[in-house]
Order: structure tokens, then sequence, then C-alpha cells
């Protein structure tokens, strides 16, 4: 007899699909519409399955509220974005990237500045908290922070994510111990870390309360996520909005015109430099997408 469900994907992995349901997880193949199609179901994705002698398959994607490609997950109520001081070292540009593209979807960004036992990152904060972010510092050794960072994130299904070897998986063992989860060293030759976590896996923190780890990744790999329209990337900045709609010109892309409040801010210290620098990035690169090519 073949009964029909909905659940949430837990973890996705080579085609198959762990999908909780009321009656526990299922392991669940894809029909083959969404395996050949754009719709290929994520971790977060709420879906339709059909379960017989104990099998289950995906039938259909219910409606999401928002998804991202990297990392590949759907269905978020925050991004955690991890980030460090000392081994490996945070590039401003990294943080500024994966916000900019949670921005634009207009999903809430906390910046976890991790390994602060080893280096407070003084300037990493300063700038973010300046930047209207909510920042927590933290360290898996000693724990500090990670009581803040459970109430940030309760009732919602946060995706953590941040360069390699930055401390995701050592500050979701201490939330939650029961984990396990593998962590990998810093080379301290080249910076980064190991890619401990293969793929996008949610887990259960408490009622209602989920966490998606993520795949690591480092400044090569920027070129694989979202890309944002360039007449959009202004309102990915937060900390650019009291500015907006206040330039001599209408259509300033707050560069080099004259007139514009957005780098007369930059340079009265209202804005940071790197944030201004970050976005400068981004337009050069979001100013060679044509809008038909992300359909």
């Amino acid at each position: 007899m073949m009964n029909k469900k909905t659940g949430r994907i837990l973890r996705s992995l080579s085609g198959f699909y762990d999908v909780q349901t009321d009656s526990g997880i299922i392991s669940c193949r894809g029909r083959g519409h969404l395996r050949r199609g754009q719709d290929v179901p994520l971790t977060g994705d709420m879906v339709e399955i059909t379960v017989e002698k104990g099998k289950g398959m995906v039938e259909r994607i219910l409606p999401r509220k928002n998804h991202f490609i990297r990392p590949a997950v759907a269905n978020v109520d925050v991004l955690v974005i991890f980030a460090a001081s000392v081994n490996p070292i945070t590039e401003p540009f990294l943080i500024d990237r994966v916000a900019a593209i949670a921005g634009d979807q207009e999903v809430p960004v906390v910046l976890c500045v991790n390994k602060c036992d080893l280096d407070p990152a003084v300037n990493l904060t300063r700038i973010y908290k300046n930047a209207g972010f909510t920042v927590i510092q933290t360290s898996a050794e000693t724990g500090e922070g990670v009581e803040e960072l459970r109430g940030a994130i309760a009732g919602k299904l946060a995706a953590f994510t941040g360069n390699s070897g930055v401390g995701k998986s050592s500050i979701l063992n201490r939330l939650c111990p029961e984990l396990g989860l593998a962590t990998g060293e810093v080379s301290e030759k080249l910076g980064r870390g190991r890619h401990t976590t293969r793929h996008v896996e949610l887990y259960k923190l408490g009622e209602d309360t989920y966490v998606a780890d993520t795949p690591g990744f480092s400044s090569f790999d920027t070129d694989q996520m979202e890309v944002i329209l360039k007449e959009n990337l202004q309102y990915a900045f937060p900390d650019f909005g009291d500015y907006i709609g206040t330039c001599q010109f209408h259509d300033c892309s707050h560069r080099k015109g004259p007139g514009c409040a957005v780098t007369a801010a930059v340079g009265e210290g209202r804005i940071e430099r790197t944030r201004y620098d970050s976005y400068l990035r981004l337009y050069e690169k979001a100013a060679l997408i044509k809008e038909w090519e992300l359909k």
C-alpha cells in the first residue's frame, strides 16, 4: 500500500534524500522529472513523498521561501557566517560576498567571529557591527558565545557557512555534543582547513531548531556563488540603506558619479572602506551579467 507524506529533507547525497516525517526519517529517491529538471531537491526543502514497502520517493518540492546555490540549502531563516582573525584568516570580501547573497534574498545574517580565545578579531567585529550586523564572538575551545549563538538561532533553520577550517563543525559540536562531528586541523603553511564537511546536512538542535552544516569554501570558490544583478546590489548592503535615494542622480551606481551619498559616507567613515571595496568588486562582476542569463 502506498502512503503519502510531507516532510523536510535533512540530507541530500548522491541522489538519495533523508526526509524527516511525522513517522520518522525515510530514505527516498527523487522522481525522474526532479533529477532532470532545474528544481533539484535541496537540504531544507519541504517535500511531498510517497512510501511503499518502506521505500520513499520524492514526488514534489513544496514552495520555497528562498534557496541558495552555495551552500546548497533551502528555506533558510538565518545565515550564520563564520569568520576568524587567526589561522585561517578570513578575508572581509568572503564575508561580504556571502552576506550580499543573503541580503539579496532578505535572509538575516549573523556574523560569528570564532577562535576569539586566540584572537579577539577586534577589527572584524568593529567593521560588521558598524555595518549593522549581529556579531557574536565565539570560541569552541572555551565555549564563549555559544549560548548567545544558541539564542540567536532558536526556533529557526540556520545555515552555518564560512571558509574552511574556521570552526563551524567545532561550534556545532559545542551546541550539541552528542553529534560528534569530525573536525579538521588547519594547515599552518597554507592557512586553510581541510573540508571535513562534504555535504549539506540538517541537525536538529531542539524544538523547531535546525542547523545546516555546510562544506567550507575558499576565495577561489566565490566564483561558483550566485551573482546579483548590478541594479539590485546596493540593496544587498544594509549599511548603504540610509543613503540610497539621496544621491544627486537617481540612477547613481555609487562608484564615480558626482553627488553620491554613499561615497561621501565612505569618505567620512560612516561606511567601512572594506565594505565599499567589496561592493565595487561585486559590481564589476555583476556588470558582466545580463538579467536573461539568470533565467
